[in-house]
């Protein structure tokens, strides 16, 4: 490991940048394998410009994409380990309903079938008995086993999780630049401060089309990288008609038809634990990148969302008592990017199903930084693997 040198900031093993689900997982990685580590964070740790901030966010095990359902698994030991050094569960059980012309149940039901992961194949009026809140127009699947994250809350137990194993925090850090110095590299704030780390993982989820131009990065590993999309979504908080008993709370839920597709999950705290949370995927507008959101909502979209409020979900009162935005990131194919050049990591969990494999991928961030492990190779958009499909949903 490096030996600390004198810079105005100090010196580093390890810096990371962003201090969100993936920049948290990764500094809490490094810092459990013993590497001196800095978290650079531009404001606060899961603070509301960023991805992940709020007390909701879908844990799911299905997908169409049978290696997603595989990282899942993977990823609930370190959930587990995760809520055992944080003493309280950060995962809330719901369970969560597939369903919708567009969505193919029965295949998703195939794959949860194959990984072993518990699920039942239900017919229209099977589900809407047992859930009469919602008006199914399709065979629907369930699986008990989803929840919702508690996102805000595992950011800030993985980063205590990490300062715990000696990582130092540094908040209002803006990282401006990263430069080859000597053997490691020199970052550099909006405001002049400088740090010294001989390695550097960028997790900086919408800020990273901003930044990238701004890395000391080969040019070849640079034009290897998707387009990074961000976009700036809007979510819509409905009342529930009759509060849920606390322990048989809504499910969560995935719903495609029409050319839409919608998901919806127990608010949580940030909403008063009053109503469901409803958002259209990729609904919002694109930006350059997150310096360019606003946080406004579109009228037109929220009516949108009242509208499918009032067809598909009879037991909310479609009137949203609370709306809020936030930032996707996306890739084309919907895969993550995990990828290394010299000693700059790029990790972008993208396209608003990242949340779910935090710990794994603060994992595999680690491994491939320090050299001791591996990485999927279609997360590595510089090897030249071509991704098994165009969605992973």
């Amino acid at each position: 490991m490096a030996s600390p040198q004198s810079r105005s900031g100090g010196s580093f093993d390890y810096a990371v940048v962003g201090a969100g689900l993936a920049g948290a997982a990764t500094a809490w990685r490094l810092a459990q394998r013993g590497f001196h580590v800095a978290i650079l964070e531009r404001s606060e740790p899961a603070n509301s410009t960023g991805s992940s901030h709020g007390s909701a966010r879908i844990f799911r095990y299905a997908y169409e994409d049978p290696f997603y359902t595989g990282l899942v698994q993977s990823a609930a030991a370190g959930w587990k380990e995760l809520e055992t050094a944080h003493g309280a569960p950060l995962i809330r059980p719901t369970g969560c309903l597939d369903f919708g012309e567009e969505h193919a149940p029965k295949r998703f039901a195939a794959g949860l079938d194959e990984a072993g992961v518990t699920h039942e194949l239900l017919s229209r009026d099977e589900a809407s008995a047992r859930w009469p809140h919602f008006a199914f127009t399709t065979d629907v699947l369930w699986h008990p086993d989803a929840g919702v994250i508690d996102a805000e809350g595992a950011v800030h137990a993985m980063v205590a999780a990490a300062v715990a194993h000696s990582a130092t925090l540094l908040t209002d850090w803006t990282v401006a630049s990263v430069a080859k110095s000597g053997a490691g590299y020199a970052l550099t704030s909006s405001d002049g401060r400088t740090l010294d780390a001989r390695n550097v993982i960028i997790a900086a989820g919408g800020w990273l089309p901003g930044l990238l131009g701004n890395l000391d990065l080969p040019s070849t590993f640079l034009r290897s990288l998707p387009t990074f999309e961000v976009r700036q979504e809007m979510a819509f908080h409905f009342p529930y008609r009759d509060q849920p008993a606390p322990e048989t709370p809504w499910p969560t839920f995935i719903h495609k038809a029409g050319g839409m597709q919608v998901y919806g999950l127990p608010g949580g705290r940030d909403a008063g634990h009053r109503g469901q949370k409803v958002a259209e995927y990729n609904g919002g507008k694109v930006l350059p990148d997150a310096a360019a959101q606003d946080g406004k909502i579109d009228p037109a979209h929220r009516q949108r969302m009242v509208d499918y409020v009032s067809q598909y979900l009879p037991g909310l009162v479609p009137e949203p008592y609370a709306e809020t935005t936030c930032l996707f990131t996306n890739t084309p194919t919907e895969d993550f990017v995990i990828d290394r050049a010299d000693g700059i990591t790029v990790l972008s969990p993208c396209s608003g199903h990242g949340a779910k494999f935090a710990p794994l991928l603060g994992e595999l961030a680690a491994d491939l930084a320090t050299g001791t492990g591996t990485v999927p190779a279609r997360f590595r958009p510089s090897s030249g693997a071509v991704p098994a499909r165009n969605s992973t949903r």
